[in-house]
């Protein structure tokens, strides 16, 4: 378990589920950590209490918001983006201003973050952005546009790991499968679906996601940038 005293982490999206438990992670390895929420204020405040860490209440779907909570944040040593939504449906049918807010907090906002982060990262500072095996794999109709969302971190990644490289910054796509969170619990209608195309016939858990969060962020992974680390019992073997 690497050791984060002294170092500064901020977590967009860090109230619920996988982003609640990596705040958990870098608060328990004595990081000093912010985290954002938007929609969830109770959850946040809660997860303030018990952690001592930082609720900063931040629209990612606000690409100068997101900028401002970077920037203000100072020369942080570990940016991890959690911030996501899906929307599932008929691609015919779906409404395009909610496509387009789903590019915005999906891919905009890492972007826009990660670029906002290196201004003032200093060398050897991490930045990991919370992707999906869906970026690699899509076996179910009606959710397109959050693959494809999915799929540009890839690139995103790999292009940015060219531009900070210079200075030992890394940055790297951490690709979750299914997991049991609020947003899909194992215990819902999804569960047998999902669990066919695992090897490993359960969901993840967002501490698991977390422990790969934490190892990216720590010394043993500082050669090791603009690749993807999919988590996600072989669903997208």
């Amino acid at each position: 378990m690497a050791s984060f005293e002294g170092k500064s982490v901020l977590v967009l999206g860090g109230s619920r589920g996988i982003g609640a438990a990596i705040v958990r992670r870098f608060v328990q390895d004595g990081a000093a950590v912010t985290f954002t929420y938007s929609g969830s204020p109770e959850a946040a405040q809660q997860l303030a209490e018990e952690t001592g860490a930082t609720a900063a209440m931040t629209d990612s779907a606000d690409r100068d918001a997101v900028i401002a909570r970077v920037r203000d944040s100072g020369p942080i040593d570990v940016l991890v983006v959690n911030a996501g939504i899906a929307i599932f449906g008929d691609a015919l049918e779906q409404d395009p201003d909610q496509i387009d807010r789903l590019f915005r907090i999906n891919v905009h906002a890492p972007y826009h973050a990660s670029v906002e982060a290196a201004r003032q990262m200093p060398a050897g500072g991490r930045i990991i952005v919370i992707g999906s095996v869906n970026g690699d794999r899509m076996p179910v109709p009606g959710m397109a546009a959050y693959a494809l969302s999915k799929s540009a971190l890839q690139g995103m990644a790999r292009g940015l790991a060219r531009d900070f490289g210079p200075r030992g910054i890394t940055i790297n796509v951490v690709q979750p499968g299914p997991v049991d969170t609020d947003a899909n619990p194992e215990s819902g209608p999804m569960r047998d679906l999902l669990h066919g195309f695992m090897a490993i016939k359960r969901h993840g858990r967002p501490e698991e996601v977390a422990g790969m969060v934490a190892w990216l962020a720590g010394p043993e992974a500082g050669f090791v940038t603009g690749a993807m680390h999919t988590i996600d019992g072989a669903f997208g073997a």
